[in-house]
């Protein structure tokens, strides 16, 4: 069975809380990570993918697994065997 390597590309965003006297004051405490997560504040960001109509074989072959894509191949950037 042949062994692939994936690069997944994925951009999330997420909201925190942190005390600070400055806007620029919290943004450095939020880079050192002092600052709080906000509870379900994660949002997935779906902005890349492979192009179905350049992979149309792979879009084919994981639709008949299942996988719902519309016109892109969703988060994966490359695929490759190792």
């Amino acid at each position: 069975m042949p062994t692939y390597e994936i690069e997944q590309y994925e951009l999330h965003t997420t909201k925190y809380q942190v005390e600070a006297d400055s806007e620029a004051e919290a943004i450095a405490r939020l880079l050192d990570g002092e600052a709080d997560p906000v509870d379900n504040s994660q949002e997935y960001i779906e902005v890349a993918g492979l192009p179905v109509n350049e992979n149309r074989k792979l879009a084919d072959q994981l639709r008949k697994l299942g996988v719902s894509i519309g016109d892109i191949i969703p988060s994966v950037r490359s695929i490759e065997e190792a």
